[in-house]
């Protein structure tokens, strides 16, 4: 059962502006990646369920959140039926991330009033998630839309609000870029949690990562 409000969930994510996306196997690894973004200043996490067992993981990931962690809320992307939905709110999950617009999906967390942010990619798709209930839509894949897309779209619907993800990277120029087009929170993903720095364990230098980031996000949106 989710620990936050889809409102505090929503509201989380406009205070931070990012979210850091992740997704490995191994649990021990995966929750000092986590910590390391906790003590970076980072208070929600999607977890990027794309690999066998992944729910398994994800389930340990939350308890040790909700132990150790205060004030992390804990979600789960690539989300892709209403049944998987269901499986990863039964764990916790606070918020569910889609890589497509899909109704039941909606049904699904709408029911336990859990925040969900569906993939779009037109302006259709966006009308219709909001008529489904949706808080902040996901664009994806944010690289090949851009923040020209995101100005677009912020024109004729002004209550929009964004999360793009792909095409994120913890740059000054690339974050002002999106949220001076009017992006509610930005995801990110391998621009921020590199490979490098998970086959050197080098999870200091994550948190000053996700540290950096995040004063960047802060700066931009004076």
């Amino acid at each position: 059962m989710a620990q936050f409000t889809r409102i505090e969930v929503a509201a989380a994510m406009k205070e931070t502006g990012m979210i850091p996306l992740f997704f490995h196997n191994d649990i021990e690894l995966s929750k000092k990646v986590l910590k390391a973004c906790y003590d970076g200043g980072a208070r929600l996490m999607e977890f990027t369920a794309r690999g066998d067992f992944a729910h398994e993981v994800f389930g340990e990931l939350t308890k040790y959140a909700i132990a150790e962690l205060p004030g992390m809320i804990m979600g789960v992307g690539s989300v892709t039926d209403g049944a998987a939905a269901s499986l990863y709110m039964a764990l916790g999950a606070n918020f569910i991330v889609t890589p497509v617009l899909r109704e039941d999906i909606a049904i699904a967390c709408n029911r336990k009033k859990v925040l969900w942010s569906p993939g779009c990619g037109t302006l259709t798709e966006i009308a219709r998630a909001e008529e489904l209930g949706c808080e902040i839509v996901k664009l994806f894949p944010g690289d090949i839309y851009g923040p020209q897309f995101v100005k677009g779209i912020k024109g004729p619907q002004p209550w929009t609000s964004i999360m793009p993800t792909g095409g994120v990277s913890p740059t000054e120029e690339n974050l002002k870029g999106w949220f001076d087009a009017g992006v509610t929170c930005v995801g990110m993903g391998s621009k921020l949690i590199s490979k490098d720095i998970i086959a050197n364990k080098d999870y200091s230098k994550l948190e000053q990562d996700v540290k950096a980031a995040l004063a960047i996000v802060k700066s931009v949106r004076k």
